[in-house]
C-alpha cells in the first residue's frame, strides 16, 4: 500500500503510524465479549473510559471483570462520565474501590428538581486499552441496550480492536488521564515506534478537545471528502455538520463522487431526525444519496472514502461533538478493513434502510427551501456559537469511597483533577 498518491493526505499535525491490525466489532454481540475477554487474561494494567456505564446486565459483566483484575493484581483505572453515568450505586462503585480500581468520574454535578444540568463539554469518548498492547476503540457503551435481545431500541453500532504501534498512542493517551495535575494531552506525544507491527494497516489516533484540538476530527474527515475520487459513505447517528462540511459533501457528489449518508430513521431522540431532514434538499439536489435506518436506533460513527481510508470513534457529526464534547477516532488506511466495513454498510443500506427521493427537477416547495437555505447558511457560524454556550473548567474526581451517585466535584474524599481535555468517554 503506497502513502506517496495524493488521495489522502494527513492534516499536517497528523502523521501515519505504520504496521497495525484493525478488527471490525458491530454491535454489542461482537464487542462485549471480546473486551470482557481481553480484561480477564490482562496481566498488569486496564485503562478504561466510557461516557455511559448502566447496571443493568452488561454494566455488571464488566464490573466482575474489573473487580477479577484487580483482585488478582492488575492495576485497573476506570473513567466514567458524570452526565452519561449518572445513576452508579454506592455498592457498584464502593465494591470497585474497595478492590483497589481507581474510579474516576469526570465532570459530576448536582441535580436540580431532578435535573441534570451539566450537559454540556461531555467526555463522550470509549476507549479500552489492556497491558499497553491491545486496544478498543468505537461508539459503543456498557450498557444492555447495544445487544439485540433489548429489543426495538436495541442500538446500531461500530467499534473496532486495535494491535500494533498505534496503541502506544491510545495507552499515552489514556495513562496521562490518571497522572495527577495532567491538563492537557496530544494525542500524538507517545513514540509509535516501541510496539511491534501486527498488520498492514496505517493508522492516525486524533482526538477532539476544547484547547489545541478542536477540529482535528471534523478535518480528517473535510480532508478525505476533497480527497474521494468514487465513493463515500457515512454512516452517523446525530447529523448536523457545519457549513464546510457540507460543502466538501456536495462537491464531491457534483464531481461524480458516489455520496451515500446512512441516518437514523428510527431516532432515539425527535430531534435528531428533524434537524437532519432540514439538510436533505440541499444535499439530494447535489446528488447525494441519503438512506434512513429503520431497523432500530443507528449509533454509529463510521465512515469510508475510495477504496483505503476509512474512520471508527465516538464522534458524531453535530455541534456537540464537533464543537463542545472530547471525542476520539481513529483513521485507518487499509484496504481490507475499508472493504470490510463497506460490506457490513452496504448490507446495511440494502436491508434495512430506506432511500430518501430526491426531488423532481424543476419542483419548487418555497417554504421547505426557504428553511433550509437559513439552517444551512447558518450552519456557518455553529462553530462560533458554540464557544457562547455556557462554559466551565471540568473536573476529574477520584472516588476514595463509595460516592453518593451525585456528588459534586470537589466535596469527595479525593480532590478533583481540573482538566478540560484530558479524558475520554464516548456514547
Amino acid at each position: 500500500m503506497s502513502l506517496s498518491s495524493r488521495s489522502f493526505r494527513a492534516p499536517r499535525s497528523s502523521r501515519w503510524v505504520p504496521g497495525n491490525h484493525f478488527d471490525l466489532l458491530e454491535n454489542g454481540e461482537e464487542f462485549f465479549p471480546r473486551v470482557f475477554g481481553a480484561i480477564e487474561k490482562a496481566r498488569r494494567e486496564v485503562l478504561l473510559e466510557t461516557f455511559i456505564l448502566f447496571e443493568d446486565k452488561i454494566g455488571q459483566e464488566l464490573h466482575a471483570a474489573l473487580l477479577a483484575a484487580a483482585r488478582r493484581g492488575v492495576e485497573v483505572h476506570v473513567l466514567v462520565d458524570g452526565f452519561g453515568s449518572p445513576d452508579l450505586s454506592d455498592g457498584f462503585v464502593g465494591s470497585l474501590v474497595e478492590a483497589g480500581v481507581r474510579f474516576r468520574i469526570f465532570d459530576p454535578g448536582r441535580r436540580f428538581m431532578g435535573q441534570r444540568l451539566n450537559m454540556l463539554r461531555r467526555m463522550h469518548r470509549k476507549m479500552v486499552v489492556v497491558d499497553g498492547e491491545l486496544g478498543f476503540i468505537g461508539g459503543i457503551n456498557y450498557s444492555a441496550d447495544h445487544v439485540a435481545d433489548f429489543g426495538p431500541e436495541a442500538k446500531q453500532d461500530y467499534a473496532v480492536q486495535v494491535r500494533g504501534p498505534i496503541v502506544a498512542q491510545m495507552h499515552h493517551f489514556l495513562r496521562e488521564a490518571v497522572q495527577e495535575g495532567a491538563q492537557r494531552r496530544r494525542p500524538g506525544g507517545a513514540a509509535a515506534t516501541g510496539r511491534p507491527h501486527a498488520g498492514t494497516a496505517h493508522a492516525i489516533f486524533v482526538t477532539r478537545d476544547n484547547h489545541d484540538h478542536r477540529s482535528d476530527i471534523e478535518r480528517h474527515y473535510r480532508v478525505a471528502l476533497r480527497s474521494a475520487r468514487h465513493r463515500v459513505v457515512i454512516a452517523n447517528a446525530y447529523f448536523f455538520p457545519g457549513y464546510r462540511f457540507i460543502r466538501e459533501m456536495r462537491r464531491a457528489a457534483k464531481r461524480g463522487v458516489d455520496v451515500r449518508l446512512i441516518l437514523q430513521g428510527q431516532p432515539d431522540m425527535a430531534i435528531v431526525r428533524t434537524a437532519a431532514s432540514m439538510l436533505y434538499d440541499h444535499l439530494l439536489r447535489a446528488g447525494v444519496q441519503v438512506y434512513e435506518y429503520c431497523e432500530r436506533p443507528l449509533h454509529g460513527k463510521v465512515a469510508l472514502v475510495d477504496d483505503e481510508w476509512s474512520t471508527v470513534g465516538s464522534s458524531n457529526l453535530d455541534p456537540l461533538s464537533l464543537s463542545l464534547n472530547l471525542e476520539a477516532n481513529v483513521i485507518i488506511q487499509d484496504r481490507g478493513f475499508n472493504a470490510q466495513l463497506h460490506r457490513r454498510l452496504a448490507r446495511l443500506m440494502e436491508n434495512n434502510c430506506r432511500q430518501i427521493e430526491a426531488p423532481p427537477p424543476g419542483r419548487l416547495d418555497g417554504l421547505r427551501l426557504l428553511r433550509s437555505y437559513v439552517v444551512f447558511h447558518l450552519m456557518r457560524w455553529f462553530p462560533t456559537w458554540a464557544g457562547w454556550l455556557p462554559r466551565h473548567e471540568p473536573t476529574i474526581t477520584m472516588v476514595r469511597k463509595a460516592p453518593a451517585p451525585a456528588q459534586p466535584a470537589g466535596d469527595a474524599a479525593g480532590n478533583g483533577t481540573n482538566n478540560n481535555s484530558s479524558a475520554g468517554v464516548a456514547a
